[in-house]
């Protein structure tokens, strides 16, 4: 049983692929946002249902890792990722980089037009465009919404500055969305003309045809080191374990960065066999000097704190 967040083109595809190799197993999996998977491992730990946690930020991850909720071992393909994905103690491991881009109705706003860097979500004329995925429910945005407020902080000293930045995004804010799935069809949709989220699944939404477009923030994309993890008392342990050696092996590691637009965390694979979407992405793309550790000991806190005194205080709904 996988909890993951990497929805349905990637767990399909990674379900027939091992199955294909394991026909005695059947792999089965649930789809929910990243600090979902968290507070589910949480209220299961007595009675573990899942056995690998596929997909979220080492922020969170190393959250499950403080409250033992992992099991702790290094996969076949561990020296193959930098040391800024690998978890402490061995306890989760990153498997791909998932930018967080702008993402627009390229329809109604071209290229030109579209938010270039962070200040400029909060240029008045995205004033109630906007759509957010729920903080509180995703991993994307705890990440992006933490290196917001580690910005203001590194700036001045303070937290102050990054919430004041929130909540005037809050102001322009038209809806938090709980749906993961229905942020790219809004703005497809027009119901909203601007939000920030996952490239693979921009890209995924773009090849079935909607009209998006996406632009890498130019002072630095928030890049998520996007791990995956045994569960501590995996009830099938050892199909646990061979299932995150063959989410990093090359095979599919290249499959994922093919097939449903990931990048993958390995660093050993050759250039000329990544796509040219892959390399592009590398080429335009400045990642943004981020302390996940830091992000991992302050972001719960502040998250608590942003949703009791920001969200909604923005006067933009």
């Amino acid at each position: 049983m996988i909890y993951s967040p990497h929805g349905r083109d990637l767990l399909t595809l990674f379900e027939h692929r091992f199955e294909a190799l394991h026909p005695d197993i059947d792999v089965r999996w649930l789809d929910m946002g990243s600090q979902d998977v968290y507070d589910r491992l949480r209220s299961e730990r007595a009675n573990p249902q899942a056995d690998v946690w596929f997909g979220g930020p080492s922020l969170i991850l190393a959250q499950a890792a403080h409250d033992s909720l992992l099991d702790c071992r290094r996969p076949v393909w561990a020296d193959a990722i930098a040391p800024r994905g690998r978890g402490a103690g061995d306890c989760y491991f990153a498997a791909y980089e998932t930018p967080a881009v702008f993402l627009y109705a390229e329809k109604v706003v071209s290229p030109a037009e579209a938010p270039q860097d962070w200040d400029d979500l909060l240029d008045p004329k995205w004033k109630g465009k906007i759509i957010i995925r729920d903080p509180l429910a995703s991993g994307t945005m705890r990440a992006v919404f933490g290196v917001i407020i580690a910005r203001g902080l590194k700036q001045t000293g303070d937290t102050a500055a990054g919430f004041a930045w929130l909540r005037r995004l809050d102001g322009q804010t038209k809806v938090y969305e709980q749906n993961p799935a229905l942020v790219s069809e809004k703005i497809a949709r027009q119901e909203g003309l601007v939000t920030i989220w996952d490239l693979p699944d921009v890209l995924i939404s773009r090849r079935r045809g909607m009209p998006i477009g996406y632009v890498f923030p130019k002072s630095g994309t928030v890049a998520i080191e996007d791990g995956i993890a045994v569960v501590r008392n995996a009830k099938h342990l050892a199909a646990a374990r061979a299932y995150v050696d063959f989410v990093g092996s090359v095979e599919m590691q290249l499959a994922a960065a093919r097939e449903v637009f990931r990048v993958p965390a390995r660093q050993d694979l050759p250039v000329d066999s990544l796509p040219d979407w892959v390399r592009d992405v590398h080429r335009r793309m400045v990642v943004a000097d981020v302390d996940w550790n830091f992000l991992a000991e302050h972001g719960p806190e502040w998250m608590r704190w942003w949703d009791q005194h920001v969200r909604g205080t923005g006067g933009g709904r």
